[in-house]
């Protein structure tokens, strides 16, 4: 290092250095570069060269520059068109800024020449050699150096120019090359640079590795695709699409042409892409084609216009169905709403009533009044949650559940969806389908609906659900929540005489090939089929009957026997046979201990005969009739009751002590149960222990605590259809259920009186004949 300190114009460099013994060509255009480099030109044509620290500053400051440089000669200067000069420099030796003496014109500083320090010579050959050695490597690995470059390198024998000339040569980091140039050790300088070319090595090598396994992926793919676009050639110029590639090609043709949202159809691409990697002998195939069929089959927006009518609905609602007022009622109202408001958001419908009342049918029709499509799914039986989500695709036979395989058969976004006898799902082991339904049925969820098989969620926001079910009580209460019940209770005889000669007949009719000159049916006939043929609520049995007759009608009339069957109450048993229910009819006298009581049964309204005997004993209570738990409380407290009771109904205080009682229901092979038969029981057991006969004309309901109150009961419209149909004339009714009188039908409300009571000591007088029995 010389102790005599020298000036220089500075020229910054960006994104370079220059080594000693290096020549090459700068490009300057910056005012204080270009300045510098006129000041040198105008001395010795010497230049002090240093890196900027960062290569994106335009001007910048003496704190921006490393302070370890070269020292080179301008060899060659030229002034381009563009403004810029271009220069051919040479650099001399090392150099380091010990202070800036300008900075305003043009960099000038004073600089320090630096030595090389050097070390013993054959250590300095053994790392020469060893740098060769790795040099050439490098160059095998890089390819960007020359062959001729090796050659020239290979002739320096100074160790200090040799490292120079080499790391010229290196693709670097300026970081890198700046140690490098400010490392004046030659021995420490090689050493390190022996480092960075190891690892610069290593980095290619990774590099070409890389490099190979991409090319052979390339080449692979584009092998693969021209084989194929060649199977498709073939299988056009032979005028085929067999094959897995010719399927898949009609399927992204039909996802293509469909309508379903860009999201579904990315969805679809993107499985038919796999369907096409994925070799046909494989499982996975047919599952992958099994989904984008169905994605394709379902609606996704494809809907009906609908065009709620109120007058054209009611006519169609009337002529499906006689009777039903208040039912069909509701239904236009809910209708009136959905106009009204634009919008399916609202209530579930849920019809509730026995077998065969016409829940089915009314839906149908409801979709037919507003011009949607109509479909039907049964959940009867199910008990796996699977079957309303459906299963997810990584199980063999995987398929939608019944909701969204009910959307594709609707073939619309916006059909009435009947879920039909909702009542009857059943929970095991594999889940609670009911839970899962709570999402169908849910306004507020049911856009985002979540099918395992289709993944991806469809919206049932604009699908009409109507619910049907026979029992209440035995849907779950969190689904009973999002639904509106609507009760059909069932039809009254007169309803039934209307429907079977305006809807059923004239059907039954058609489909036996038959013609109104071919058979008639009395109004009188007709009743006697009613009463003493079916026993329902509802109409199912009743046309079973009807085409029953037709058949054997039929067969008289193709035989000759006949040409003209008319049908009357007195030969209706040469075509059916004997009767096949005795229908509850009321006694024919005042009986002693035998009260008439009104049941309500899964086929509609009954009438219940409860008999009482007592008989020499020590007060033993039996209960017959295969009574339920609640049927046989009621006798315990009717029974307790008349105890507690027994000087005010003038009944001997002791008569439990001396007597057992037994208490009878008939048909024992039925099962019966229900809070309703207490104030029956209570009425036969005084009977018979006083002697007062029970009024034939009168039936009652109602059940009964230990002080004698009488209970409100549900029903009641079936009781009384029960009534008026067993030739009763009165019913004794508990005071809270005056409210449900409106829904009996006015017929049977004009024939019956209502006796509304609150205590049993009201039941009794209007139950209980004033005398008493000859043998009492």
């Amino acid at each position: 290092m010389t102790k005599e300190p020298a000036q220089l114009p500075l020229l910054p460099l960006r994104g370079l250095l220059v080594f000693p013994s290096m020549v090459l060509h700068l490009d300057v255009g910056r005012d204080k570069s270009v300045a510098a480099l006129e000041k040198a030109m105008m001395g010795d044509q010497t230049i002090f060269l240093a890196a900027q620290k960062q290569v994106s500053l335009e001007k910048p400051e003496s704190k921006d520059i490393y302070h370890v440089g070269t020292v080179a000669y301008v060899k060659q200067m030229l002034k381009l068109p563009n403004g810029t000069i271009r220069v051919l420099v040479e650099g001399l030796h090392r150099g380091e800024i010990t202070r800036f003496i300008d900075e305003n014109e043009e960099f000038t500083v004073e600089f320090l020449q630096l030595e090389d320090m050097h070390g013993e010579e054959t250590e300095e050959e053994a790392l020469m050699r060893s740098l060769l050695r790795q040099f050439e490597q490098y160059i095998k690995v890089s390819q960007k150096i020359t062959k001729e470059t090796l050659a020239t390198v290979s002739d320096i024998d100074q160790p200090s120019r040799f490292a120079d000339i080499v790391t010229s040569h290196l693709s670097l980091k300026i970081k890198d090359k700046q140690d490098l140039l400010e490392m004046v050790n030659v021995k420490e300088r090689l050493q390190y640079l022996i480092q960075l070319i190891t690892d610069e090595k290593k980095v290619l090598d990774l590099e070409k590795k890389i490099g190979q396994r991409v090319k052979t992926s390339m080449e692979k793919t584009q092998k693969e695709y021209y084989l194929r676009e060649q199977l498709k050639a073939i299988q056009k110029e032979l005028g085929e699409k067999e094959g897995q590639s010719g399927e898949a090609e009609q399927l992204r043709e039909k996802v293509e042409a469909s309508e379903m949202p860009e999201r579904i159809a990315d969805i679809a691409k993107k499985e038919l892409n796999r369907f096409e990697k994925v070799p046909q002998s494989s499982a996975e195939s047919s599952v992958i084609r099994n989904y984008i069929e169905w994605l394709l089959a379902l609606p996704w927006i494809e809907k009906t216009k609908d065009a709620i009518e109120i007058d054209k609905a009611q006519n169609i609602l009337d002529a499906d169905h006689y009777g039903l007022d208040k039912v069909k009622e509701r239904i236009l109202e809910y209708l009136a709403v959905q106009k009204l408001t634009q919008s399916i958001k609202g209530p579930i419908l849920c019809l509730v009533g026995p077998p065969g009342v016409g829940k089915t049918s009314l839906a149908k029709s409801i979709a037919r009044s507003i011009n949607r499509n109509f479909v039907r799914i049964s959940l009867g039986g199910i008990r796996d949650e699977a079957e309303i989500r459906g299963h997810r695709r990584t199980y063999i036979g995987a398929m939608p559940g019944r909701i969204i395989q009910g959307m594709k058969n609707a073939k619309t976004v916006n059909p009435v969806f009947l879920l039909d006898e909702v009542d009857k799902m059943a929970s095991d082991f594999r889940g609670d389908p009911s839970a899962a339904m709570l999402e169908v049925l849910d306004p507020e969820q049911n856009s985002n609906f979540s099918d395992h098989f289709i993944e991806e969620t469809y919206d049932l926001s604009n699908v009409l659900f109507i619910a049907t079910a026979n029992y209440v009580h035995d849907i779950p209460e969190p689904l009973l929540d999002r639904m509106e019940l609507i009760r059909i209770a069932g039809y009254t005889e007169v309803e039934k005489l209307h429907i079977a000669k305006e809807h059923l007949f004239p059907k039954q009719l058609r489909e036996n090939g038959l013609k109104k000159e071919n058979l008639q049916i009395r109004d009188d006939a007709l009743l006697k089929l009613i009463r003493t043929y079916t026993r329902e609520a509802g109409v199912r049995d009743l046309e079973r009957q009807l085409a029953n007759l037709c058949r054997k009608s039929a067969k008289k009339i193709i035989s000759g026997e006949k040409k003209r069957v008319v049908v009357t109450a007195k030969n209706m048993e040469k075509l059916l046979g004997q009767s096949l229910y005795r229908y509850g009819l009321r006694e024919q006298e005042n009986q002693v201990g035998a009260a008439t009581g009104l049941a309500y049964t899964t086929v509609g309204g009954d009438i219940l005969s409860i008999e009482v005997s007592h008989y020499p004993g020590k007060g033993k209570l039996t209960l017959t009739g295969k009574l339920g738990d609640v049927m046989q409380e009621s006798a315990q407290a009717a029974f307790s009751y008349i105890r507690s009771r027994a000087e005010e109904l003038n009944i001997d205080p002791d008569f439990h002590e001396k007597n057992d009682i037994h208490i009878h229901v008939p048909e024992g092979a039925t099962p019966k149960d229900g809070p309703s038969a207490g104030i029956t029981m209570a009425t036969a057991l005084v009977s018979v222990l006083t002697g007062r006969p029970v009024k034939k004309e009168v039936g009652m309901t109602g059940e009964i605590t230990l002080r004698g109150r009488v209970l409100p009961i549900g029903g009641l419209k079936e009781k009384s259809l029960s009534a008026h149909r067993a030739g009763l004339t009165k019913i004794i009714i508990p005071a809270e259920n005056e409210k449900d009188i409106e829904d009996i039908p006015e017929s049977v409300r004009d024939d019956l009186t209502f006796i509304k009571v609150t205590h049993l000591d009201q039941v009794l007088e209007h139950a209980l004949t004033e005398e008493k029995h000859e043998s009492y």
